[in-house]
Formats: C-alpha cells, structure tokens, sequence
C-alpha cells in the first residue's frame, strides 16, 4: 500500500470524531436558542412532548445549513492543531510531503459535508419549513390562544376579524377585544368587550370567544342605519378549519419552496419585487452554503498548522473568528441582496470567494513555511496580557 493513502486515511479518520462532536454540540447551542418558545408551549399552551419532539425534527433542517459548514471547518482545525501539536505535520514534511500532498483527504471530507449540506438545502429544509407550518396549524386549531397575537389583527376565520389587546395564556383571558363579523349579508357587525374567555372543541374545530359587558354595533348597508346593543355576556363561534386550509393552499414562503418551484416562479414573475429577490437570494443560498464547506475546510488547514508559541485555544478562537466574519458576510450580503441593492448573486457567493481567497494565500504561506500573521499577532497578545499582569502585581 503507497504511504500517500496510509496518511490519506489517517487523517480522513482523524476528522470523523471532531465533526459528529461538533455536529452534536452546535445543534444544542442552535436548540438552545429556541428553549424559551419551546418552554412557553409547555407551560402557558399545554402543548404535548411528542408535539414539541416534531417542531424540534421539522427546525433542524434550518440549522443545519449552517451547522455542517460550521462542524466541517471546526474538525478539519482541530485535527490539524493535533497533527501541528504533536509534530506529526512536521514528520510528514520531513518524509517529503507538502501541505498540497496533505489535501485530498480534506477536500473529500468537505466535499461530503458539501453534499450534506446541499442535500438539506434542497430537500430538508423545504420538507421541514411545510411540516412545521402544518403542524403548528393544526395545533392552532386545538389551541386557539397559539396562533392569537396580541395587538395584531388577524383575519384566518371566515368573516371575521379579531383583535386582542393583550391575553393570558394560562386563564384563556382576553383584554380589549375587537372583532368585525361580516358573515351576516349586507350587514356589518362590530364588536367591542373589555373582557373575553376562549373555550374549544377540538373534535369540532370550533371556538368559542364569550365575550363580557360589551357593546355591538350593526351596520345595515341597505338601509344604511346603525344599531348599537349593550350586553352582559356575548357568544360569537369561530371555525378555524379555513384557517386550516388557508395555511395548505396559500402561497408559499420561499425557504418552503422546492428548487423546482423556485425556478418556475423565478421564469413566472414579471416584477421584480421584494418577493422576487427574496426567492432569488434563497436559490442562490442552497448551492452558496454547501460550497462554504470546501471554502470553510480550506481556510482551516493553514490555521490549524501554526507555529508551535501558538496556543491551541489561539487556533480554535480564529477558526471561531473567521465563521463568524463569514456569517455576518453572508447576512450582509442576504439584507442587501433581498432590497436588490446589488445582485444576490453576489451576496450569496462573495463570503465564499474571500474565505476561500484568504484560505489559498495561508495555504502557500504555509506551504512555503512562512511565519503566520496570527502566530505574531498571538505573541503580541501575549506579551501585552504578561505586561499588565506584571503591572498589576
């Protein structure tokens, strides 16, 4: 067997444990960052565990166009810290081998990540976005209080505007509500209560929003007179299975949106309005972030190979550092792009060309074992830290 595919293999296998450790702890700080909404449908909406397991199934799609990216860059840096660390990129230099011999392993393992990341782009994220959206309907159907925001006029029944002040999820309390029934023909009826209790029956997909101490006001367009009722208590019924239908057979959004149908509305659309950009910029965004993890991975080798003065918490904080430019880049790009400010082709793809332009000039300045910009950079840091401490004392 030739040398080149024993070191092929070691490093290739060196990468695997970083990246699904990676994989795992990344997902948990994205999940983390839903544990508020996910708290509030336990406890205010008595939503059921094995609802809240669904969502969480039907939002990993989301966070994984960034996580494997992220995870890829991470393990490439941290098996080439090790390798650097425990001298092993030297011995490979020594036997005759360049930085450039050492890629392939690392191109092949970006690019499976690059395929796993394109494969959730194009059909996990679409799968999951109509998954949640249905199940989040469904649930509103069952808990009317879930899809009632306060202080927002919403229009999902039949007929009939609502709007809530404000509400409590534990009571089913409403404050200050409006609501416009047009369900009666040729008339208008308004109603105005400062008190309201929600009661459901989920079997039926019926509500009921009984209403205290309120006044109704009903327009007869007709005979364009208007009557004005006091009452004690008012029971209005609101049929949610519209609203259910309207979430299935309304326009999607489009993260939703197969690659099909997002080069069919693209070919379709006359104006080239917010909506437009927005599904251009999503069509550029499922082939950009696969390639991040080649551009990523690239980037990763020269900052993992540093001099030895440079500490191995110094490499995993620039590996950091970078995924971080890259991503505000990349919102930059996105906000910019979708106002149509400047193409979305290049908000989508000029994160990757600088990352992957910065990775080549580390790689030949590796390569040619040129001192590190960072190694001198994390030397000064040193020096300044040792001097205050010295200071301080």
């Amino acid at each position: 067997m030739r040398i080149n595919t024993i070191v092929y293999r070691y490093i290739f296998k060196e990468m695997i444990p970083p990246f699904g450790i990676n994989l795992i702890f990344f997902s948990f700080i994205f999940l983390m960052t839903q544990i508020i909404q996910i708290m509030n449908l336990v406890v205010n909406h008595r939503v059921g565990l094995s609802v809240i397991g669904w969502m969480i199934l039907y939002t990993l799609p989301f966070f994984m166009e960034f996580i494997i990216p992220m995870s890829i860059m991470m393990s490439v840096l941290l098996t080439f810290l090790r390798l650097s660390g425990d001298n092993e990129i030297l011995a490979l230099k020594n036997g005759g081998l360049s930085v450039y011999n050492i890629l392939p392993p690392v191109m092949l393992f970006c690019l499976i990540g690059a395929l796993l990341t394109a494969s959730t782009a194009l059909y996990g994220l679409p799968w999951g976005r109509m998954s949640i959206k249905n199940l989040t309907a469904q649930v509103a159907s069952t808990n009317l209080d879930i899809g009632i925001k306060e202080r927002t006029f919403i229009d999902s029944f039949k007929g009939v505007m609502l709007y809530v002040n404000k509400m409590d999820s534990q009571t089913r309390t409403l404050s200050d509500v409006f609501i416009e029934d047009q369900r009666t023909q040729d008339a208008i009826i308004t109603v105005v209560a400062p008190k309201g209790q929600m009661e459901s029956n989920p079997d039926t997909h019926q509500f009921l929003l009984r209403l205290y101490d309120g006044t109704i006001n009903q327009v007869d367009i007709k005979s364009r007179s208007v009557n004005t009722v006091r009452f004690a208590t008012y029971d209005i019924h609101l049929d949610t299975r519209q609203a259910l239908a309207a979430v299935a057979l309304g326009p999607k959004h489009p993260e939703e949106m197969s690659l099909t149908e997002i080069r069919q509305y693209l070919t379709a659309s006359t104006e080239k309005n917010s909506k437009y950009y927005l599904t251009l910029m999503e069509f550029h965004k499922k082939f950009s972030l696969p390639f991040a993890c080649i551009a990523l991975g690239l980037l990763a080798v020269p900052l993992g190979i540093q001099s030895k003065s440079s500490r191995r918490s110094f490499g995993i904080s620039l590996g950091i550092f970078f995924f971080l430019m890259y991503y505000m880049l990349l919102s930059a790009g996105w906000v910019f792009g979708e106002k149509g400010i400047y193409p979305p082709l290049l908000g989508m793809w000029v994160p990757n060309l600088i990352t992957a332009g910065a990775g080549f000039i580390l790689l030949h300045r590796a390569n040619q074992e040129m001192p590190s910009p960072f190694s001198t950079l994390a030397a000064g840091i040193t020096r300044i830290f040792r001097r205050l401490r010295k200071s301080a004392v």
